[in-house]
C-alpha cells in the first residue's frame, strides 16, 4: 500500500503519541520535502521537530515533480507537492485535512484520509482507545469537526467494543 501524508496527520499523530498507528496501518507512509520541512519550522511542537529530526524507518522523504499537479486553488506548498507526490505514486490514499487540499485531491479522483479518519481505522483495528485519543487531540491546536461527528464515532466506537 502506497500512502503520502500532508504535514496535519503526522504532526497531531505526534503530538498525541499515536503516529505509530501509521505503520501498523500502512507499513510505511511517504513524504514530500515540503512536509519535511513544514515538520521542522519554528512553529511546529518541539517534540514533532525532534520526531521528524530521527525518524523512524517507516518514514520516507521523497522529492515530488510538482509539474505533475497543477492546483486550481491557492493551496500550500506541502499539500501541492503531496498531493503531486501522491499522483507520482499512483498512492493508495493522500493523508490530509486541510480542506482546499482535499478538494484539489478530490478534483484529480485521489483518495484523501483525514485525521480522524486514521484514528477510527486505528480504534478498530484496537491500536488505540478512541475516547482517549480525541480526548488528546481536543488539547492540541487541532481544528476538530463537529461535535455531532465526533459523538457519532464514539458512539460507534462503544458499540463495537459492546459487540466485540
Amino acid at each position: 500500500m502506497t500512502i503520502v501524508s500532508d504535514t496535519t496527520p503526522i504532526r497531531y499523530l505526534v503530538e498525541i503519541g499515536e503516529v505509530h498507528v501509521l505503520e501498523a496501518l500502512f507499513g510505511g507512509v511517504i513524504i514530500p520535502q515540503a512536509v519535511c520541512a513544514e515538520l521542522q519550522g519554528s512553529r511546529t511542537p518541539q517534540q514533532v521537530r525532534m520526531w521528524i529530526q530521527s525518524p523512524p524507518p517507516w518514514l520516507a522523504v521523497k522529492s515530488a515533480d510538482i509539474s505533475l499537479f497543477t492546483p486550481k486553488a491557492k493551496i500550500e506548498d506541502g499539500e501541492r507537492e503531496a498531493i503531486a507526490l501522491a499522483l507520482e505514486m499512483q498512492a493508495d490514499a493522500l493523508l490530509c485535512d486541510d480542506g482546499k487540499a482535499i478538494k484539489e485531491a478530490n478534483r484529480v479522483n485521489l483518495p484523501v484520509l483525514r485525521l480522524f479518519n486514521i484514528l477510527q481505522i486505528a480504534a478498530d483495528n484496537d491500536l488505540l482507545d478512541l475516547p482517549d485519543a480525541i480526548d488528546r487531540v481536543r488539547h492540541t491546536t487541532f481544528r476538530m469537526p463537529s461535535d455531532e461527528i465526533v459523538n457519532a464515532m464514539l458512539e460507534r466506537d462503544r458499540k463495537r467494543k459492546e459487540d466485540g
